[in-house]
């Protein structure tokens, strides 16, 4: 696949797209403010959010590293702590080795409605994050579609068993490797602008597992400028 240009990666007025994963503990944290600054907004009606994904597994040939998830839950809590966290506490085998179910449900849902794929994905990432859940199951994810009250659950369980969302996952994932998506959480607005981690300067001490991220700045506001820009009018 080519390079995507701006236009193709530039969604309508009223519409934010989010490439990301949901084991992205920065990702949690951006759909999280998404989230509560559009409700404090009062824009609910005025902004949706695309979910695309941002398969890290796919984009790194492996599955996520539990050390590397562990390593970010105190400091990215910190940050957040009303996103919903928690170290791992139900059994080790029922750690997630993936999240492309759970990713593919969410673009599964978006044939429902943009607010059933939001509030799935909302749920998702609470559920791994701050419930120990094991998303890669195909009962978790039904159950957290049913705990939306958003969600047609039989319509997302028939649309998992045919698989008519991996397509779509496949080639997002190949978006996801040019050199326009930089990373797992990455915004584009209607006006063209994009942003890549909305608001946090991080780097890291040690290596991915090993060590732990250190965050130079962190600036929840600039939510309330990129909600505002994308709101209709």
């Amino acid at each position: 696949m080519s390079d995507p240009t701006t236009a193709e990666l530039t969604p309508p007025r009223g519409v934010v797209t989010v490439f990301s994963d949901i084991w992205c503990s920065f990702a949690h944290i951006a759909v999280h403010r998404l989230h509560e600054t559009r409700a404090r907004l009062g824009l609910e009606e005025q902004v949706s959010f695309d979910l695309r994904a941002f398969p890290l597994e796919l984009l790194n040939d492996a599955p996520s590293p539990r050390p590397g998830t562990d390593s970010e839950v105190a400091r990215m809590a910190s940050l957040e702590p009303s996103a919903g966290w928690q170290l791992w506490q139900a059994k080790d085998w029922l750690y997630p080795s993936t999240t492309l179910p759970a990713l593919e449900a969410v673009l599964a849902a978006k044939a429902q409605s943009l607010n059933a794929s939001e509030q799935l994905d909302l749920g998702l990432r609470r559920a791994f994050w701050a419930e120990s859940r094991c998303i890669s199951h195909r009962k978790v994810i039904l159950d957290v579609a049913a705990d939306t009250g958003a969600v047609d659950v039989d319509a997302l369980a028939e649309a998992l068993d045919d698989g008519r969302a991996r397509r779509a996952l496949s080639d997002q994932a190949a978006l996801a490797k040019s050199d326009r998506v930089d990373c797992s959480p990455h915004l584009f607005l209607p006006d063209g602008s994009d942003h890549p981690n909305p608001g946090i300067d991080v780097d890291w001490e040690g290596a991915y597992g090993i060590g732990w991220p250190v965050i130079a700045s962190d600036d929840p506001k600039v939510y309330e400028d990129i909600l505002l820009r994308a709101a209709t009018e």
